[in-house]
């Protein structure tokens, strides 16, 4: 069996710059990155790597210099005046890194006009070698795996997948079963995370959570061996566990990101 692919995600250690964070994850252990080329909200701070030729550069060097690989690239939002044309330089730099897997948030109610546009990205998509992932979250409109699925579903593009993030798949009261019957073809990789606590009933909390306190793999109220069972044998999976806390308390992005392999190390260990 093909050694697992564990990849380092940007939310992880957002205050890493690119080059950084390759440097991390190559120390940690990790086999793969995933770089942040638009950022997923306008507060949070940025590295523009599609705009900065010299960060990209560097960032190209440490991947070289380190033999990690990018395994996604990400965020791209579809709302309701997306012209999918305007995503080509993104996905021109996602190409350049050698990315294969790209990470799209749905932000348009209108159901068939996001599934049309998410059509459209996966055709562009296509000649980068990119596969478009619809990442479902309970704020979006993509709110759940049933939904999403049905999106990718009527899309009906061969390089279409959904993502499933395990925080968002406990916070959407996502169904196990519903997993295992997914096509395999559709579920290229997914996101690793626990979560602690019963699902808030307030949106704006699960939010908060979501992107600044979810829980090493173990540490939760999580059934992730469940949800890995229920996903391909041995699909990648990419460590997106944001732990605010542990960085105002001081804790490096080294140490965080070695806290999220080893743990997610013990959690394979006993699948």
């Amino acid at each position: 069996m093909s050694e697992r692919i564990l990849s380092l995600a940007s939310l992880t250690v957002l205050e890493l710059s690119p080059p950084q964070m390759v440097e991390v994850a190559a120390r940690a252990g990790y086999s793969h990155v995933g770089l942040r080329l638009e950022p997923a909200t306008p507060e949070e701070y940025h590295f523009p790597l599609v705009a900065d030729g010299d960060l990209r550069r560097r960032t190209l060097a440490q991947l070289r210099d380190s033999g990690i690989r990018v395994l996604d690239v990400e965020i791209l939002r579809l709302k309701p005046q997306t012209v999918v044309a305007d995503f080509e330089k993104l996905l021109t730099v996602g190409a350049e890194f050698g990315a294969t897997e790209l990470l799209v948030a749905g932000n348009d109610p209108d159901e068939q006009r996001l599934t049309d546009n998410f059509a459209a990205l996966c055709d562009l998509a296509a000649p980068y070698g990119l596969h478009p992932h619809l990442e479902f979250m309970p704020w979006t409109d993509a709110r759940n795996l049933e939904q999403a699925l049905r999106i990718v579903e009527n899309a009906d593009r061969e390089n279409a997948a959904v993502l499933v993030d395990a925080f968002h798949f406990d916070r959407s009261a996502s169904r196990l079963e519903d997993l295992a019957d997914v096509p395999a073809s559709r579920l290229r990789y997914a996101q690793l995370c626990d979560v602690a606590g019963p699902r808030p009933s307030d949106m704006a909390e699960i939010l908060r959570q979501a992107r600044n306190e979810r829980r090493f793999p173990g540490e939760g109220d999580c059934d992730l061996l469940g949800l890995l069972k229920a996903l391909p044998t041995n699909i990648p999976l990419s460590l997106e566990i944001p732990t605010v806390k542990l960085l105002e308390q001081g804790v490096s992005g080294l140490r965080r990101a070695q806290m999220a392999i080893d743990k997610t190390r013990a959690l394979l260990a006993r699948l």
